[in-house]
């Protein structure tokens, strides 16, 4: 049993181990290329979709940022998709008909996200369309630096790289602003091998004709930036990310919220892979790549946390056995003889594994300009991030797992 369990956890760290090596020896051979973007060779008319549901804390504000862009106005339609607010939604975007002449309103009944840009696309009249999250904030050169890669004809959908607004909100927000930066910088990395296997919701651009082609947004799945990256793929279009094409958004800062919005992205991921199962190694980086990885990603966590639990729940119930055998014989319940100096294989494992992937993600706050300079506060943030945040971030696949099970696919 012994030598299994020892087995076992060194096969965990190997794999953890050659994925974050992966990922640095990317780093390093692309390390000149992070921040470079294609010019582009005509001005696109383009139609940026702003899907809304109970928006009136962000929507005008979105709004605003959308017109500030830098690209010209009359190569620019902004459509507003209502989807039934029951707040000031409607009346905000109202106000700012009369504001901006390029701006226009879809009122319709609340029927999700989904349908709601498949109404817009059939509204729209631009080449490319972006869709931008309400309570998302393109900065003015990002839309201008994604239209470069339609240079490409096969081209299907470009992404942005989304930072957190709220990010001293709290702790909370904080560590998630760590995360999304880690995301970004790692879906920069997929796209040099050409497997960006998602289009965020904040700011992304897709080449209208490819969306109609593939059927439009999946209504079904609930995280439809997910299939449609993924039908994309699977209908042969490249997808692409633009680390220099900067949006921020606004981020769960309370638990509760948070959980329900990773819940609901497990609940999608797995929708995609049921969806499109037939594909596994096959339809090229797409089946060959993407699918196991991400599928291989989700097993390992929940696989490493199950084990982890194990050895910390088995060295604890031994502990305690230990402690109240020696208590009932009268014996001390500490001394010399069972203090362990000599760490084991699998300590030092996992020492390896935490430091490589602290320095890596130093490396990445760094690039990607998080902080001015390194400070202990940062440090401590990173520390809680990779030990606690990651640590339980196993439990919410579970939650998504049970949910999947009995088909509960509400928000």
């Amino acid at each position: 049993m012994v030598e299994f369990v020892t087995g076992f956890y060194l096969a965990l760290m190997f794999m953890a181990l050659y994925m974050i090596s992966f990922f640095i020896i990317l780093t390093v051979k692309n390390r000149k290329k992070f921040f470079s973007y294609i010019e582009p060779k005509k001005e696109y008319f383009i139609t940026i979709l702003i899907p809304a549901y109970n928006e009136q804390n962000n929507i005008k504000q979105t709004i605003n940022h959308v017109m500030q862009l830098d690209y010209p106005k009359e190569k620019l339609e902004v459509i507003v998709i209502n989807d039934g607010s029951t707040d000031k939604t409607k009346e905000i975007v109202k106000k700012l008909l009369k504001k901006y002449s390029n701006l226009k309103l879809l009122d319709k009944k609340n029927s999700g996200k989904a349908d709601s840009l498949n109404k817009g696309v059939k509204m729209s009249k631009g080449e490319l369309l972006a869709v931008v999250d309400s309570d998302s904030f393109p900065s003015p050169p990002s839309l201008r630096k994604l239209t470069g890669y339609f240079n490409e004809e096969n081209m299907g959908a470009v992404t942005s790289f989304v930072t957190v607004r709220n990010k001293d909100k709290n702790l909370f927000a904080k560590i998630q602003s760590i995360e999304y930066m880690i995301l970004g910088w790692n879906r920069k990395l997929l796209d040099f091998i050409g497997a960006v296997y998602v289009t965020n919701g904040p700011l992304s651009l897709y080449r209208k004709k490819y969306i109609v082609k593939v059927g439009g947004f999946d209504s079904k799945s609930i995280t439809e930036d997910i299939d449609i990256t993924w039908n994309m793929l699977y209908h042969g279009f490249e997808t692409a990310m633009c680390l220099d094409a900067k949006v921020s958004t606004i981020v769960p800062h309370r638990f509760k919220l948070w959980f329900r919005q990773r819940v609901r992205w497990g609940i999608g991921g797995m929708q995609a892979i049921q969806k499109y199962k037939a594909s596994f190694f096959r339809k090229g980086i797409f089946g060959l790549f993407i699918m196991p990885f991400i599928t291989l990603s989700i097993v390992l966590s929940i696989v490493g946390f199950l084990f982890s639990s194990y050895l910390i729940f088995k060295a604890l119930f031994g502990r305690i056995l230990i402690t109240g055998y020696a208590s009932s014989i009268g014996a001390s319940v500490l001394n010399m003889q069972n203090i362990n100096l000599y760490p084991s294989v699998m300590v030092f494992y996992f020492i390896i594994l935490f430091f490589v992937s602290s320095i890596y993600y130093n490396y990445i706050l760094h690039k990607t300009k998080y902080d001015k300079k390194i400070t202990l506060r940062r440090l401590v943030s990173l520390s809680f991030y990779t030990i606690i945040f990651l640590g339980f971030y196993p439990l919410i696949w579970f939650a998504a797992i049970y949910r999947f099970a009995i088909k509960d696919y509400g928000w």
